[in-house]
């Protein structure tokens, strides 16, 4: 089944406990973290304190999504923290499989992120082989609710031929304008992971579930 990983950026943060307990009978998610630092990318949201109380409260894995200059110094304050996922941006990064091989002696699953302007030839088949998720803009990052870019179509294509090619294994994973319209779509091409934060959270929370359900 599809995991669906709900963007906690477009939820009610004055309530956000009661919002990640909307989400305990839902199986198959990921709470999606979305960490800027108004460097990277023209906004600033929150940061390892905050990450840590998601974690602590929460019955799913987390994926955190670094748009950060410097994600060294986030990996080292959260390690050994309980976060599943660690997705740093591609672009951040001068050596990036360096970088992976340090990441996964602390964390479970790592991901790489990449722009909408980063082709996926930019991306080595060693680098491929290591990942456990890439995660592609289907936005430019920085701010939720933009609109979907349709060459996101041709990078899943692309992604899903080289892992066939490869034999591994890795996610493919979009963030961005996901919704009922284009989902089943993706998923169609090979996207095993979609982040929705506007469309899940714009309803009530008694119908989050139904909301995830429409986009598988």
């Amino acid at each position: 089944m599809t995991i669906i990983s709900p963007s906690l950026l477009a939820c009610d943060f004055l309530n956000i406990q009661s919002e990640l307990n909307a989400f305990d009978n839902i199986d198959n998610i990921w709470f999606h973290l979305d960490i800027m630092d108004g460097h990277f990318v023209p906004n600033l949201t929150f940061g390892p304190p905050i990450i840590e109380l998601i974690i602590k409260y929460s019955k799913h894995k987390c994926d955190a999504h670094f748009m950060v200059t410097n994600p060294e110094f986030y990996s080292d304050l959260l390690k050994g923290k309980g976060l599943y996922n660690f997705t740093f941006h591609f672009e951040a990064i001068a050596s990036p499989i360096k970088y992976i091989q340090t990441l996964k002696n602390n964390f479970p699953s790592i991901g790489i992120s990449i722009k909408p302007n980063t082709i996926v030839s930019e991306l080595s088949d060693e680098l491929l082989k290591l990942i456990d998720v890439v995660l592609v803009m289907s936005v430019e990052p920085g701010f939720g609710g933009q609109a979907f870019i349709e060459n996101t179509f041709t990078k899943i294509i692309e992604l899903k031929l080289r892992r066939e090619k490869l034999k591994s294994n890795f996610q493919i994973q979009i963030d961005g304008g996901v919704n009922d319209k284009n989902a089943h779509d993706l998923i169609k091409i090979g996207a095993d992971n979609l982040v929705a934060g506007s469309y899940i959270f714009k309803n009530n929370p008694v119908d989050y579930a139904k909301a995830i359900s429409s986009i598988r």
